[in-house]
C-alpha cells in the first residue's frame, strides 16, 4: 500500500503514515481507527553478553531494529527517553532483517546527523546478531527467534513486563497505537462520505467484539482464561480499553507525533488535525 497504493483502504503503520504526510502530495488520509495497539516494554531484548541490566545501560550500545521508522521502535525510543532518560541519539542503530537477510526501510528517510543508523550485512540477521553478542539489544515488534531457541543468550530487559506496562499505563494513560486505517487520498477526495461511514462501521464492529469477548458459553479465542483476562483488563483500563476516535486518543497521538518529530522522522510535529479526515472529528446525532 505504501509503495504502490494497491488498495482503496488499508491498515497501515502509524509511523509510515506519518512519514508520508511529510512528503509532497501525501497519498493517504487516515481515520481514527486503531486495529493494532501494544505496550512496548516487552519489545526490548538484550544480549547476555551486553552487560545491560537496566535502561540506563543502553546508552552507547549497539541496537538492532528491523527498520528505524517502524512504529514499535518509535514508541520504545520515546518511552525510554521519557521514563528512563535514554536519549534516542545516544545509541547506534543497526537495521535489517530480523529473521531473513536483506530487509530494507519501506520508506526512504533523511535523518539529522545526530542519529547513527547503519545497515547490517547482506547475510546477517538481527536475531542471530543479538544471540552472538554482535548487537547489545534489539527494539522490535516481535521477539527474535533466538529469544525462544537460545534463552541463555537473549532475554527481555523487563522480564516482568506486564507489571511494568500496567504501571506505565496507570502513570501516563497511554496504550500505544501501532496502526491506523488509511484511505487512498484520491478515493477519499472523490467520496468524502467514506471517511465517516468507514469509521462508524469499525466502531459498530468493535462493539460486537467487546460483547463477544465476555461470552463464556463458547470462547471466541483460544485463551483458556479469556474471561478472566478480559475482567482483569477492564479493572485496569476500563470497559472500553481499546478506544477509537479522536477525543480519548488525543494524548496518545500527540505523544507519538512528538516522538516521531524528536527522532528525526517528521520535519515538524504533526497535529491530530493533520492526520485524520475532518469528517471523523464529530458526528450528527438525532
Amino acid at each position: 500500500m505504501i509503495r504502490n497504493r494497491e488498495f482503496d483502504v488499508a491498515e497501515m503503520s502509524m509511523s509510515s503514515y506519518c512519514v508520508t504526510l511529510g512528503r509532497e502530495d501525501p497519498g493517504f488520509i487516515a481515520i481514527p481507527v486503531f486495529p493494532s495497539r501494544f505496550f512496548r516494554h516487552a519489545g526490548i531484548f538484550v544480549s547476555a553478553k551486553s552487560g545491560i541490566e537496566k535502561p540506563a545501560d543502553l546508552v552507547g550500545k549497539r541496537i538492532g531494529v528491523p527498520e528505524y521508522q517502524l512504529t514499535a521502535p518509535v514508541w520504545i525510543r520515546g518511552i525510554l527517553q521519557d521514563e528512563y532518560g535514554v536519549d534516542p541519539s545516544s545509541v547506534t542503530y543497526f537495521f535489517g532483517g530480523e529473521e531473513e537477510p536483506g530487509r530494507e526501510e519501506k520508506l526512504k528517510i533523511n535523518l539529522p546527523e545526530k542519529f547513527k543508523v547503519i545497515p547490517i550485512g547482506p547475510e546477517q540477521t538481527i536475531s542471530r546478531m543479538i544471540a552472538d553478542g554482535e548487537l547489545d539489544a534489539v527494539y522490535a515488534p516481535r521477539a527474535p527467534s533466538t529469544f525462544y531457541s537460545e534463552p541463555d543468550k537473549v532475554r527481555r530487559l523487563f522480564p516482568d513486563f506486564v507489571a511494568v506496562e500496567k504501571a506505565y499505563f496507570a502513570k501516563t494513560g497511554i496504550f500505544p497505537i501501532m496502526h491506523v486505517v488509511a484511505i487512498r487520498r484520491d478515493v477519499y477526495e472523490k467520496n468524502r462520505w467514506v471517511a465517516q461511514a468507514l469509521y462508524k462501521a469499525f466502531v459498530e464492529a468493535q462493539k460486537l467484539v467487546y460483547e463477544q469477548l465476555m461470552v463464556s458459553a463458547s470462547l471466541k479465542t483460544m485463551l483458556p482464561w479469556q474471561i478472566a483476562a478480559v475482567e482483569d483488563t477492564i479493572a485496569t483500563m476500563g470497559k472500553e480499553w481499546w478506544p477509537y476516535g479522536i477525543d480519548r486518543n488525543r494524548h496518545v497521538i500527540e505523544t507519538f507525533t512528538r516522538y516521531h518529530h524528536e527522532q528525526g522522522l517528521s520535519p515538524r510535529q504533526l497535529t491530530v488535525e493533520d492526520m485524520f479526515a475532518p469528517e471523523t472529528f464529530s458526528e450528527f446525532r438525532i
